[in-house]
């Protein structure tokens, strides 16, 4: 039985099943939209290809070819994504800066303003801005968090994003490719363990979230098998028409 002490410890239960976990997709949607893209595409294009009767040699070409453009394209398409962001909120914060500086006395009857409307008591609200106001980095942070939903100390890195991008897109598209590499002669073992890293890829993103393991693989699997079989319907059509 939970027993409930004095002071400020907190409710056993409570300190011990309060836990949260990573919600904010930080670090899970460019991994898992890398991954699962670099895999996703490169099975796409290779059986597109494929779908065409080339010859052994173009579908290997095509999948190292697909990796290493992919590849490169999501680095730089991240790169550049995250840098205009933060150099956006970079500019944000120093119009923020400005005003705290210029104007001090209206940002802290903002700030005050703001925790009485979340129901603080006017005195306590005034109060309690003063003395968050007292340090100017620190007021700048609170403005930032209060006015913009931002944190100033935790701004995300272009070079980090681009290379985690590169990295989990490089690592996807490779499986397609892997068996050609190591000497299959057709598509089935590429498109098997395609599949199969689809699966596992929609599993272990189960485990932050709240799905079930199973549906998450199997949903991954099915997005991944559909684009692969319309690409591959495609590239008989379109290597039929063009024959």
């Amino acid at each position: 039985m939970a027993i409930i002490e004095t002071g400020a410890t907190l409710h056993v239960a409570h300190r011990d099943n309060h836990t949260h976990r990573d919600v904010n997709g930080g670090w899970l949607r460019p991994a898992v939209f890398g991954a699962m893209d670099g895999l996703v595409s490169n099975l796409a294009l290779m059986t597109g290809v494929a779908g065409g009767s080339v010859a052994h040699q173009t579908i290997v070409i095509t999948g190292l070819a697909g990796l290493a453009a992919g590849a490169f394209s999501m680095a730089a398409g991240e790169y550049t994504s995250v840098a205009s962001q933060r150099e956006l909120v970079q500019a944000e914060l120093e119009v923020e800066r400005i005003e705290l500086r210029k104007h001090p006395k209206d940002e802290l009857a903002e700030l005050a303003a703001l925790y009485e409307s979340r129901g603080v008591e006017p005195e306590l609200a005034r109060a309690v801005a003063q003395q968050l106001s007292v340090d100017p980095e620190q007021a700048l942070e609170i403005h930032a968090r209060e006015e913009l939903g931002i944190d100033p100390g935790d701004l995300p890195s272009p070079l980090i994003a681009a290379v985690s991008s590169f990295g989990a897109f490089a690592l996807g598209a490779l499986l397609p490719v892997l068996p050609y590499l190591l000497g299959a002669a057709s598509m089935w073992p590429a498109v098997l363990l395609a599949l199969v890293g689809l699966f596992a890829c929609g599993a272990l993103v189960a485990r932050v979230t709240a799905r079930s393991w199973w549906f998450s693989g199997l949903r991954q699997l099915a997005l991944g098998g559909a684009a692969a079989g319309v690409t591959f319907a495609l590239g008989a059509l379109f290597g039929t028409a063009v024959g």
